[in-house]
């Protein structure tokens, strides 16, 4: 008999911030490392409140990405064991509790049905990780930060996953998996991801900021709301 060549992966795809979890898990990072002293108390209010702008504009700003580029540069000088152990307390105290309980409950979804799930994020790998970990993905693409000999160097390797370079960075993954993108899913609350979310064959709008709501509308999506009285109180 002939061989027969495997059929197509479906995947779903998801953004993290806004659409997985509630705000930014970069800021929310930034906040458990004030916590523990490595930046100053007058800085902690300006992620704060840039916190709750992004939970209700997106990530549409230049300040946004200044006060995100500045949770990023705490890492530097610190070793990679140290990340980790943050990143563990970041993930238990602050996202965890932050996630959409229907946004998991797709993420199960998608798992039970057979379907690769991979969360997508601007926010460093090792953050998406923790989060694609626990709830059983597949796995976390997400801008990596420099290290060199066990220390991180504060610097991005390569662009961080924004816009067309996320789109890149999922058709490397899916031509490396052999997933049929066409067939495929993608959820994100933001217009910047609309390069990925016209790439998938069942794209999904998630709490969406206006301009992919109205997006979004005209082209006959799926637009899911979530409302923060949904997530249990801990």
């Amino acid at each position: 008999m002939p061989e027969t060549s495997p059929s197509p992966k479906i995947a779903a795809f998801f953004d993290v911030d806004n659409t997985l979890v509630r705000g930014s898990i970069s800021i929310l990072f930034g906040k458990v490392a004030f916590s523990g002293g490595s930046i100053k108390r007058r800085d902690i209010w300006h992620f704060m409140w840039e916190h709750l702008r992004f939970i209700r504009r997106g990530e549409k700003n230049s300040k946004m990405a200044n006060i995100k580029d500045k949770a990023l540069s705490l890492t530097k000088g610190h070793s990679v064991e140290e990340l980790r152990g943050l990143i563990d307390e970041v993930y238990r105290d602050e996202i965890k509790p932050r996630l959409w309980p229907r946004s998991v409950e797709l993420v199960k979804y998608h798992l039970q049905e057979g379907h690769e799930v991979w969360l997508v994020s601007a926010a460093p790998v090792e953050l998406v990780e923790a989060i694609a970990n626990d709830l059983g993905a597949n796995g976390a693409l997400g801008t990596l930060v420099g290290h060199k000999d066990g220390v991180l160097t504060g610097e991005l390797v390569g662009d961080p996953l924004h816009g067309k370079a996320k789109l890149h960075a999922v058709e490397k993954l899916a031509k490396e998996r052999g997933i049929d993108l066409d067939q495929s899913y993608g959820y994100s609350d933001s217009t910047n991801d609309l390069p990925l979310l016209t790439a998938v064959g069942h794209p999904v709008a998630v709490n969406p900021d206006p301009q992919l709501r109205k997006y979004a509308a005209a082209a006959g999506w799926e637009i899911l709301r979530q409302h923060r009285r949904e997530i249990p109180n801990k």
